[in-house]
């Protein structure tokens, strides 16, 4: 992995509250992000398919968090997961929690 990528993509994480890896067609991507739309979060999205170097995005989410999928959301830095992580954070107030923390770096 290039140190391009890491860094094109450490510094998403780093500078969006909540930022989004996703892709355009994906179901649980449009769930996840009606659920933080209908709660007025605003996040910055990455939608993996559409840009040139997403395949590389998508790897090194992957060597960095251990998930394969989408969408792959981060919380003031923090890795929350994906669409089902999303829904059990919401349901259980870790969403709100992890909304409320700021970032250490």
């Amino acid at each position: 992995m290039s140190n391009a990528i890491k860094n094109f993509v450490e510094k998403l994480i780093r500078e969006n509250r909540v930022m989004f890896f996703g892709k355009s067609y994906c179901p649980y991507c449009k769930n996840a992000k009606s659920i933080l739309g209908g709660r007025g979060i605003q996040f910055k999205e990455y939608e993996i398919d559409l840009e040139k170097n997403g395949p590389q995005v998508q790897q090194y989410l992957l060597e960095k968090t251990g998930q394969r999928t989408v969408p792959n959301i981060f919380i003031n830095a923090r890795h929350l997961g994906g669409n089902s992580d999303l829904v059990a954070a919401q349901e259980s107030g870790k969403l709100d929690t992890m909304l409320n923390h700021k970032s250490e770096l």
